[in-house]
């Protein structure tokens, strides 16, 4: 299929939310000489930062949405997404949403045109990111949409690809154990390491070397331990010196479990 760009190329986007990923993906498309036409969003200190910052306006009112732009991108939380949409009066317009669980059909009664942006990585205001290393995955109701939304994800990363919302939502449930139950993993070990006036710092070289040993080698192959080498008295021990933190004691035992499951399922 030709498409002619200089009709077609997305250049006009607004922004509907102003959270955490919106607002990394509003920095690096106007990094990408996008222009952010107007930024939608319930917290008004947030959301005026963010516009004065791409030079767009802001609204908080869904009434006032412009019909001007190429590309509407709602990014905010999946329980209040359907609440928005419903306040979304644009006809035909490409819309996509960022949703990791939500099915892109979520969005066929909003427009004729719609899909998702999904960039799968963890974002917070305060740490910036380089987009040309985060993976997009995309998806449209139609060719030329998705050949739209390629090209568009393709200015701001190195790695775009075409991801189902079946595969979207596998992804994101992996996501959730590689990240955010990783992290809560590390919120643990820092407040038993509180606890005993021990600093984080130190075991800051062994997170990272383990997050590097994976970009090399299988999870499974990288596992090490006293689980992995069914060193029961090591666990015990653990267990034993756990003992004013029940809650993480249950934790290290059902995690030991699994792993040695694991292993003996290999």
């Amino acid at each position: 299929m030709m498409i002619n760009m200089s009709e077609k190329a997305i250049n006009n986007i607004a922004m509907i939310g102003a959270g955490n990923v919106s607002f990394h993906l509003t920095k690096a498309f106007f990094k990408a000489g996008k222009n952010i036409v107007q930024i939608f969003g319930r917290n008004t200190d947030n959301g005026n930062s963010l516009a004065e910052s791409v030079s767009a306006e802001f609204i908080t009112d869904l009434s006032n949405l412009t019909i001007d732009a190429d590309l509407y991108i709602v990014s905010v939380p999946d329980n209040v997404l359907i609440e928005v949409l419903d306040k979304i009066n644009i006809p035909n317009k490409l819309i996509v949403h960022t949703s990791g669980t939500s099915e892109i059909e979520i969005l066929k009664n909003t427009s004729g045109n719609y899909g998702v942006f999904y960039p799968l990585q963890t974002f917070t205001k305060t740490k910036n990111v380089d987009f040309k290393n985060i993976p997009v995955c995309i998806e449209a109701n139609n060719k030329t949409n998705l050949y739209l939304l390629s090209i568009l994800a393709k200015s701001i990363s190195d790695d775009v690809k075409e991801i189902t919302s079946e595969q979207r939502i596998i992804l994101h449930v992996a996501a959730v154990f590689a990240c955010n139950f990783s992290n809560y993993l590390y919120t643990i070990a820092d407040e038993i390491l509180e606890e005993h006036n021990l600093s984080f710092d130190l075991i800051k070289p062994l997170i990272q070397e383990t997050a590097e040993k994976i970009q090399t080698h299988k999870p499974s192959y990288a596992q090490t331990g006293p689980a992995k080498r069914e060193d029961y008295q090591t666990i015990e021990t653990h267990l034993k010196a756990l003992s004013k933190f029940p809650e993480f004691k249950d934790i290290y035992e059902i995690l030991s479990k699994k792993i040695i499951n694991h292993k003996k399922k290999k």
